[in-house]
């Protein structure tokens, strides 16, 4: 029983700092995008979609939104990256923790 007890506890403790720690790191592709708004653009050529998914809740627990907007946003860049662009713009909000951005190569 005590056993059990320990196992609960341990597995409660890891998804309630699973759930607050971010597991997402910026690529080096990722940091050369920036997050612009829609009314920025400027001079800037469409390339495509990136959709960003992440987890919005462990073991019914609900992340934190910050964290979660961070997370989506770094890997819309990191994809934005990957197909070519530096600019980022959030297209959709936040659902079920994803997220879509369109992907801009800007001067």
């Amino acid at each position: 029983m005590k056993t059990q007890i320990k196992f609960l506890i341990a597995a409660v403790s890891l998804s309630l700092f699973s759930a607050c720690a971010s597991w997402v790191q910026l690529t080096a592709e990722g940091q050369v995008v920036r997050i612009m708004d829609a009314n920025q653009l400027t001079n800037c050529g469409r390339i495509g979609r990136a959709s960003a998914q992440t987890m919005n809740e462990i073991l019914f627990v609900e992340r934190n939104r910050g964290r979660l907007e961070d997370e989506l946003r770094t890997l819309a860049r990191n994809e934005g990256g990957r197909m070519g662009g530096n600019v980022i713009v959030a297209e959709s909000e936040i659902s079920d923790g994803s997220q879509q951005f369109g992907v801009y190569s800007c001067p």
